[in-house]
């Protein structure tokens, strides 16, 4: 193959390409790709956890909360009866207390606290659910979880 001057006896135009200003263009963009990616990928660092429903473990010494939107308020059942915030707290550090109690006292080897189990409706407010989560904090409670129904199953 030879390489063609653009000299000599033929006065006919060149019609190569000149591909230099295109391979620049190209590297130009790729060194602007290489440095703009790594900054819009920035996340932080997470595990999520998975999402397969593990069985509650229903202990006699946990309890159960039922919350429900009651017209313009909020309803709270513990177990089956109605009570108001206040009464929610009372209850909530006298069962705590019991408990305590009942395992040796605070300095007990192997001292499980109970649990709250919140049962909320779907149309609850937030405030109403979160107002029960705050009450048993509130109360001395460091494990306060939801109840939900798992997905119905092959769907």
């Amino acid at each position: 193959m030879a390489m063609s001057t653009g000299g000599g006896g033929d006065d006919a135009p060149l019609s190569d390409i000149n591909t230099t200003p295109l391979v620049d263009v190209m590297l130009v963009l790729l060194i602007i790709f290489l440095i703009a990616i790594p900054v819009a990928l920035q996340t932080v660092p997470l595990k999520l956890p998975d999402v397969r429903f593990d069985p509650t473990e229903m202990k006699a010494e946990n309890v159960n909360l039922s919350v429900t939107s009651d017209g313009g308020g909020c309803a709270v059942y513990w177990n089956q009866s109605r009570v108001r915030s206040q009464e929610l707290l009372q209850l909530a550090v006298d069962k705590l207390k019991a408990e305590i109690d009942r395992q040796g006292g605070v300095n007990a080897a192997g001292l499980t606290l109970p649990e709250a189990h919140i049962r909320g409706d779907v149309n609850t407010p937030y405030r109403c659910i979160g107002g029960t989560i705050f009450t048993m904090q509130q109360a001395g409670f460091a494990r306060v979880g939801f109840i939900s129904e798992p997905a119905p199953a092959g769907g």
